[in-house]
């Protein structure tokens, strides 16, 4: 865990987590290759701007990231964080620094095992930015487990879906793959599969009540690439559709880029 190439400090440390203003990008990373890695960068930047009004030298943070990754190339979750360890609690609003916090952790072997889920209503604050304020996200994850679920499915009051605590869904019905037309976090892996997949992909509302009618569902992050969801709320879904695996299939054949 280094921050802006140095080890990071106690104080700094300390920062992140009693202040908890900041955003990040998680991405896995093999042998040194990113899928979507400009897609990663490109949101890094633009997330600078909102939170903190400023620019990101991409090129700088490459070589951050290179410094961390292990010499055998095993594949790795690396999560760039930016935040500034001199920004107060009170003053939000003075100029801010930010630097790059630069961790890592072992990726989980894939496929993933289906993934079982509870709705819960709940909408994050700046639903476009990945930002670091995950506590509300986290408990709603929370109350899921403890009711047997693996995760949690976000709705509006009104029923339609938006997305999972940490990662999109999308369901699959007559052929096609549908994302939840709602105000959320596009993902970069729902991003790269909309792009490979072209008009075999559509956006539209989605509610709880349309579930029993759906022929599968998945849930997509970097880390996990396409993951089968088994369960929603008390609606059954099928571990395995011909559309997971050409999912699986497409993702997988998207060219990863050098860091």
């Amino acid at each position: 865990m280094e921050l802006n190439g140095d080890p990071i400090t106690q104080y700094q440390l300390a920062a992140l987590g009693l202040v908890g203003y900041g955003h990040f990008t998680s991405m896995r990373v093999e042998h040194g290759a990113v899928r979507g890695l400009s897609q990663h960068l490109d949101r890094l930047t633009r997330d600078c701007r909102t939170v903190f009004g400023t620019d990101l030298d991409t090129g700088h943070l490459r070589a951050l990231i290179r410094r961390v990754l292990p010499e055998n190339g095993a594949p790795v979750i690396v999560r760039v964080t930016l935040f500034d360890p001199d920004l107060p609690l009170g003053r939000p609003g003075d100029t801010a620094a930010p630097q790059p916090l630069i961790s890592w952790r072992a990726a989980p072997e894939l496929p993933s095992r289906p993934l079982s889920l509870r709705s819960a209503v709940y909408s994050r604050d700046l639903p476009h930015t990945k930002h670091i304020g995950l506590f509300g996200a986290l408990h709603q994850r929370r109350l899921a487990q403890q009711d047997g679920a693996d995760d949690v499915l976000f709705t509006n009051p009104d029923g339609t879906i938006t997305k999972i605590a940490t990662s999109n869904i999308g369901v699959i019905t007559g052929g096609r793959l549908i994302w939840p037309q709602a105000e959320v976090l596009a993902g970069i892996t729902m991003r790269l599969l909309s792009q490979t997949l072209g008009d075999d992909v559509i956006t539209k509302p989605i509610t709880l009540a349309e579930l029993p009618a759906i022929d599968a569902a998945v849930a997509t992050n970097a880390a996990v690439g396409v993951r089968a969801i088994s369960r929603i709320d008390d609606v059954e879904l099928p571990d395995h559709h011909p559309l997971i695996d050409q999912l699986r299939t497409e993702y997988e054949a998207i060219p990863a880029q050098r860091i």
